[in-house]
């Protein structure tokens, strides 16, 4: 076998490798945890799966303070093995495949619980996985009107600005919204939940630490919660965690993603889901760029 290096994912492959691989039966509950070690400026991650004909780990890193050095707060790679033997097969840029595959997912989940005729998204955030998200909504979704909301005002303009449809606006624009992606670093709610609309689909991609939420309770407590996972969630999602913690979410209510694509029925209200990140859809992504290129 030969080493594919470098190669990247489109939005339209990780997308159509995240519902293959939940109609063919991948329950994300199987997923080995990932491990989190802590170091000075950050965090290590070591995420593993096993799937199908592939296996595969990414190690990556975070480092809040990147940023500001003018570096990527996460940074890795991607080691994709073929299943039988654990033969490397593929070294894929960690950090492209994460925004890809993360905002697939969402996708996926989006296209399952938002109404057909979703067209006015609401981004928070202006990095990677913002782009992304505004990317792979428009392969579910014909999107007309996409508001950006940022903390620094110019570096929100400028994204904003590299798309025809898109312009810049506050928090409050969520009470118009039909899909609103929550791609931030930020620890604490990034808008009132009550303003959301009874139709909406809020995606929260921009933690997986139990203390860190981007919605607040107001939001969780009148939605239907679906997750990745039941168990990554139960310890890694903070919307989860803390929701808990607060009697406005039981461990019942909760949605796994695998259920939802499998026909589970949503009832009326909003409709939040929240990403923690697993080591499967790196896998099964991956793999489908690896079989692209073969």
């Amino acid at each position: 076998m030969r080493l594919l290096l470098d190669a990247r994912p489109t939005v339209q492959q990780a997308v159509d490798a995240v519902r293959a691989a939940l109609a063919d039966g991948l329950d994300p509950d199987e997923d080995p945890p990932r491990s989190v070690v802590p170091v000075p400026p950050g965090q290590f991650l070591l995420m593993p799966a096993f799937w199908d004909r592939f296996a595969g780990v990414k190690v990556a890193s975070v480092a809040p303070d990147n940023p500001a050095r003018g570096l990527p707060r996460i940074q890795g790679h991607y080691l994709l093995m073929d299943g039988q033997t654990l033969t490397p097969i593929a070294l894929l840029d960690g950090v492209a495949l994460t925004s890809v595959r993360t905002a697939a997912v969402s996708a996926v989940a989006a296209d399952l619980l938002a109404v057909p005729d979703a067209e006015r998204l609401v981004v928070f955030g202006t990095g990677p996985q913002a782009r992304s998200h505004i990317e792979a909504f428009r392969a579910v979704r014909s999107l007309r009107d996409v508001v950006v909301v940022g903390r620094n005002s110019e570096r929100t303009r400028a994204f904003a600005a590299q798309y025809p449809f898109a312009r810049v606006g506050t928090p409050d624009d969520v009470a118009s919204a039909d899909l609103v992606a929550c791609c931030t670093s930020s620890r604490t709610p990034v808008f009132d939940g009550a303003k959301v609309p009874e139709h909406a689909v809020v995606v929260a991609v921009g933690s997986h630490e139990p203390e860190a939420r981007e919605v607040d309770d107001v939001l969780i407590g009148r939605s239907t919660v679906v997750v990745e996972g039941i168990g990554a969630a139960a310890s890694e999602a903070g919307e989860v965690v803390l929701a808990r913690e607060s009697g406005v979410l039981a461990l019942d209510d909760l949605v796994s993603l695998a259920a939802l694509a499998s026909g589970h029925a949503v009832g009326a209200g909003p409709r939040v889901f929240k990403s923690v990140g697993m080591a499967w859809e790196d896998l099964v992504v991956a793999a489908a760029v690896y079989e692209a290129a073969e």
